[in-house]
């Protein structure tokens, strides 16, 4: 049985470019900063920093669960920690 493919930046940045239409859009692969630690091997670490109009009227928690929400998958499938700067 085969193993499910590590999530990657490039799939994060395509589900939040169609979920957003983002005015700004990183994503950074943090994970060599946390080899070793507790649930590193569980998935990556990821960094977004994410501006877009989606978010204008929402307090930091409702933009959070916005993002959670459109990475629900890649979630499931190897995302241990995911670090938001989220912003219109």
């Amino acid at each position: 049985m085969s193993q499910a493919q590590p999530v990657g930046t490039d799939e994060i940045d395509a589900v939040l470019r169609a979920e957003f239409a983002p005015t700004e859009l990183l994503v950074r692969d943090d994970s060599a900063q946390h080899a070793g630690h507790a649930g590193a091997g569980s998935g990556g670490h990821y960094f977004v920093r994410l501006r877009s109009a989606r978010f204008a009227g929402l307090g930091r928690v409702a933009r959070h669960r916005l993002v959670y929400d459109a990475l629900g998958l890649l979630i499931a499938r190897g995302i241990h920690a995911l670090a938001l700067d989220l912003d219109t």
